[in-house]
């Protein structure tokens, strides 16, 4: 035998040892949690992210060279110093799911719809844990959706009926009363919730270590020069902030598509040319007032704190998008991007919910712009018609694909702003606006390639703009002004209707613009 079919024999044997000797999807996070150790932690050791151990201990993706060995290696290390626990022998005839082989329940996966949901059928009992699921495996046995198994109730005995009791034995006598040692209460098996409330909590913790950790990386590089610091903090706010993605994913309910085929209309036609989408941005000034005439009337202009981090509480397409015509496109629970023509807007005090356009006819709009425009056609607001609708790209959606995320970053900006700590700050700030602004077809983030979500996220902060132009009218100000995202001009006692503040539900008044003050005067026209 030549010394290169040696060394692919070998190679070979190699493989087959690597492969048999992965331990059992239980057994992988047993042993992890046995540890102390997060997902994180064994990702930076053997070269993944941290979604792939997820996977791994899932039964979602299975371990490939070259980090299997580096994992396998890590596990039989973690075997010896954590070796499983033997346990009894159950009764047989207690024994409540049936018997099925280890190496069938280990390569057995979830099924995923297209829209990222588990595919469901008719209840059994699952084929890891026993417990009753209508979730379903890829070759159509129950499963539990990402593995998320239950531990089964603990067996009945069983019940004696008519059939089965004595009738000729006599009673026994009571015996004597005699006083038993108490027995150990066991400990409450923790629910399905409970377990994911957990290791929600704890993902959370160790993502916000993660903003904490980097920040004074940069510190100690800058040797304390903030400055410095914050510049290179913000150099890196794109891959960190992928990296908080990627966290949060760990504990998710659904699958996601990263790179799904666009249609054309989502594709930007050059780089001189704008989307094709339209995201409704508004550019409203009210024709009663204007600043050519003498200032009479006091306006001030405020400013929506973190519109892009409070807009990703939004209805975002989680799979490939799918053409269908007409309205049969809308759907609660789907989102996407739709051919409109909208109707005409008559409303003399209040911004044009599409903002402002130099022609009319029929546009493409988000799911968040149409949304809004079918809100103001009902009864509540009453302030338009329903447009048209004419064609969709659409998916199966979910409103709280990025709360987590959302939900870390706000906390850490709040608790940078408590501490008045300007850098992290910033930071968090320049991670949350650029995840936004790359996820669509951007050079400096090739994680995602999803331009529908930048749009839509876009479009909901507009809207959630549009919402807060339309909560002071009803108290009675007027809005002279509303631009961007975060831009909104009143008159009147503003404090009566928005707290004020830096929180993300609060507003405060603009600064760092022509008008540095935030207040400034304007001319009534009169007609």
């Amino acid at each position: 035998m030549s010394d290169d079919q040696f060394d692919g024999v070998e190679a070979l044997l190699e493989e087959a040892r690597l492969t048999a000797g992965m331990p059992g999807l239980a057994e992988r996070r047993r042993l992890r949690e046995a540890a102390g150790l997060s997902r994180a932690q064994v990702a930076a050791a053997v070269g993944v992210g941290r979604q792939t151990v997820a996977n791994w201990e899932g039964g979602s993706s299975t371990p490939q060279p070259p980090a299997r060995g580096k994992y396998l290696r890590l596990l039989e290390g973690l075997a010896r110093l954590h070796p499983a626990l033997v346990v009894a022998p159950v009764v047989p005839e207690l024994v409540a799911p049936a018997f099925v082989a280890p190496q069938a329940a280990q390569a057995a996966r979830t099924a995923w719809r297209v829209d990222g949901l588990a595919v469901q059928g008719e209840p059994g009992p699952c084929i890891r844990c026993g417990v009753v699921t209508p979730h379903r495996s890829t070759d159509g046995r129950p499963l539990h959706a990402g593995a998320l198994c239950q531990p089964p109730a603990a067996p009945r005995a069983p019940q004696p009926t008519a059939d089965t009791q004595p009738t000729a034995a006599p009673t026994p006598a009571p015996a004597p009363a005699t006083l038993a040692p108490a027995s150990p209460v066991p400990a409450p098996v923790p629910t399905r919730p409970q377990r994911r409330a957990k290791s929600a909590a704890r993902a959370q913790a160790e993502t916000h270590a993660l903003i904490t950790r980097a920040v004074h990386e940069e510190l100690e590089r800058a040797e304390g020069d903030t400055g410095a610091a914050l510049k290179a903090l913000i150099r890196r706010a794109i891959p960190d902030v992928m990296t908080l993605f990627e966290e949060t994913r760990a504990t998710a309910r659904y699958q996601f598509t990263a790179y799904p085929a666009l249609p054309d209309i989502l594709k930007k036609p050059s780089k001189r040319e704008p989307d094709q989408i339209w995201e409704a941005r508004p550019a409203f000034h009210h024709p009663d007032f204007s600043l050519k005439l003498p200032g009479s009337v006091q306006v001030t202009a405020l400013d929506a704190n973190a519109a892009y981090l409070s807009a990703l509480k939004c209805w975002l397409p989680i799979g490939k998008l799918e053409h269908i015509t007409g309205a049969d496109g809308v759907d609660p629970k789907r989102s996407g991007v739709h051919l409109i023509t909208p109707a005409p807007w008559r409303h003399p005090h209040l911004p044009n919910p599409l903002g402002d356009r130099d022609t009319d006819g029929a546009l493409w709009v988000t799911d968040a712009t149409l949304r809004l425009l079918s809100r103001l056609a009902g009864p509540k607001y009453g302030l338009t018609s329903a447009p048209e609708i004419h064609e969709s790209w659409t998916s199966g959606a979910t409103e709280n694909f990025l709360d987590a995320l959302r939900k870390i970053l706000t906390a850490a900006r709040e608790k940078a702003i408590e501490e008045d700590d300007t850098v992290t700050t910033e930071y968090v700030k320049a991670m949350y606006s650029k995840f936004v602004s790359t996820m669509g077809e951007s050079i400096h983030n090739r994680d995602v390639i999803r331009p529908d979500w930048m749009h839509i996220i876009h479009s909901q902060a507009y809207a959630n703009l549009w919402g807060k132009a339309y909560k002071a009218h009803q108290a009675g100000l007027d809005v002279v002004a509303m631009m961007g995202t975060d831009e909104l001009h009143v008159t009147g006692d503003w404090r009566q209707v928005f707290a004020e503040g830096r929180g993300v539900a609060q507003m405060k008044i603009k600064h760092g613009d022509a008008k540095a003050s935030g207040e400034y005067t304007l001319g009534k026209v009169t007609r």
